[in-house]
């Protein structure tokens, strides 16, 4: 594996971990590592760091659906502009255009569940090429972006006592 394959791994797993730390796993100088990240974010590699939240630890309400989208294309319209105007809603996580029964799937979040419905029927419908919408709202969330949002600490073996 090549050193900006081991360094874009070691980000993945923890974006907080120091250069200085992050040298050490990596067998690599400081300088390097800065510099590594740095052509990896210039290149548009890196696109940016974000926090895994657990909402359900907080006070705060936050909805979230998987939206299966199905467009028509015609000769001046393809899935990227297509994609590009509905990536520019703030609602929308994720966009992704899939293969199987529907074209794009959606990640939205919003405060409630009817705020989702509002986007979904007044915002995304409406777009001339979308022909169908599927909502899944997500009851639960037990993973995200490989890391496990329940407290795993829940030792349920038997003790074993002499």
């Amino acid at each position: 594996m090549d050193a900006s394959r081991e360094l874009l791994e070691a980000l993945r797993e923890n974006a907080r971990t120091g250069t200085a730390d992050l040298a050490r796993q990596l067998g690599m100088s400081e300088e390097a590592v800065a510099d590594g990240i740095a052509a990896l974010e210039d290149e548009g590699v890196v696109c940016g760091y974000q926090a895994i939240v657990n909402w359900e630890k907080t006070d705060e309400e936050r909805a979230l659906a998987a939206v299966e989208l199905n467009v028509t294309l015609d000769r001046e319209t393809g899935y990227e502009e297509i994609a590009m105007r509905i990536a520019r809603f703030p609602q929308v996580t994720d966009l992704r255009l899939v293969s199987g029964d529907f074209d794009f799937l959606m990640l939205v979040e919003a405060d409630t569940v009817r705020e989702i419905s509002r986007f979904v029927s007044e915002k995304v419908a409406p777009v001339p090429e979308v022909t169908q919408t599927v909502t899944h709202f997500v009851m639960d969330t037990y993973k995200e972006r490989g890391i496990e949002l329940r407290d795993g600490h829940d030792d349920d073996r038997l003790s074993v006592s002499p």
